[in-house]
């Protein structure tokens, strides 16, 4: 029997409007947050099950409420009970960024999800309220997954004195990069499956953002255009990069050339990819979720490009692509998700 089912239904039906509503799964997250589409002949609502062991409910519904209030496109939050872990959330729909993306509306789409990503970096802390740092601390603990989760226990490596003393000087070179980028407002996990398509609305829907900190101008931008889940040749990475530049630029938000910015960006890319590599590895080991290994090549090779244009790290570009990539022949069995518009 599920409890906190049962335990959701009965809360939701205690909402004006939804006493006889009824509750259908809605795919979940990497998370122990569950989704429920809440359907009655008039409207529509999302309710969010979050186990109060396990997630903690108050910094989403912070971060909703005021985003909401800065005209950002998040969900309106329409009741909550924290004690419970139980959210009644707007409803953005189903059609996420990834799966409507296509060689002929990715322009669009795309300046669409940078646009909306320039005000959210344009919020200002909440009086009271400030969002955490991402700190030397923060950098350092995700980097740290790669080795901890990816390497060592889903790959069986064992690093040698040398290869954990090259990380070192690699990860002390991309922390050292990203605590010189101006701080924004950074969502965290800002990507194509976490932006909705509306229909009538041309700013994407915003979710998964309860982890939001302040730190690097270049965080979010990257986790967009180099997407763990699908890929974009150069020469649109490069104009969606410098649209970005651009109108960040007007608000104010850096002073950086186009050389700077992209450096910025390539570095970041590079902290932003090891960790990602990391949590999936985490998530088929610790969750069960075998369906990331899947995303985990892509990821690494991400690495391997960008430190490739590094010369600071020759020696972990040239580990990563003769040690490491090898490695990872081991989870070609698993299932695809398939790149979009080429390389």
């Amino acid at each position: 029997m599920d409890t906190r089912l049962n335990a959701l239904t009965r809360w939701v039906h205690q909402q004006p409007g939804f006493e006889q509503a009824t509750l259908s799964p809605v795919s979940g997250d990497a998370s122990f947050r569950r989704y429920f589409r809440v359907a009655t002949p008039s409207s529509q609502r999302i309710a969010m099950d979050a186990p109060p062991e396990h997630e903690d409910c108050r910094p989403f519904v912070a971060i909703a409420r005021y985003w909401h209030q800065q005209g950002v496109s998040v969900p309106e939050i329409h009741a909550e009970d924290l004690a419970q872990g139980f959210v009644l959330l707007e409803d953005f729909g189903n059609q996420l960024m990834l799966d409507a993306l296509s060689d002929d509306n990715a322009d669009q789409l795309y300046t669409s999800a940078l646009d909306e990503l320039c005000r959210i970096q344009q919020i200002k802390d909440q009086p009271g309220q400030p969002l955490p740092q991402y700190d030397i601390a923060l950098l350092d603990r995700e980097m740290a997954l790669f080795p901890d989760w990816l390497l060592t226990r889903q790959l069986g490596m064992n690093l040698s004195n040398g290869e954990q003393s090259m990380l070192d000087t690699a990860f002390a070179f991309l922390r050292e990069s990203a605590l010189a980028q101006p701080e924004v407002t950074v969502h965290r996990d800002y990507h194509s499956r976490n932006l909705l398509i509306r229909k009538n609305r041309t700013a994407p829907g915003v979710i998964d953002f309860q982890d939001a900190v302040r730190g690097p101008v270049t965080y979010d931008l990257v986790s967009l255009l180099k997407d763990c889940y699908v890929r974009w040749p150069e020469q649109r990475l490069a104009r969606w990069i410098e649209y970005y530049r651009t109108i960040s630029l007007a608000a104010g938000l850096h002073h950086a050339d186009p050389d700077t910015f992209r450096q910025w960006l390539e570095l970041m890319g590079m902290q932003r990819h090891l960790k990602a590599a990391g949590i999936f590895a985490r998530l088929a080991i610790r969750d069960g979720k075998q369906s990331y290994l899947a995303d985990i090549p892509r990821t690494v090779h991400y690495l391997v490009e960008a430190s490739g244009r590094q010369p600071a790290l020759r020696h972990f570009h040239a580990w990563l692509r003769d040690v490491v990539e090898p490695e990872l022949t081991t989870l070609s069995k698993q299932p695809q998700t398939a790149d979009t518009g080429g390389h």
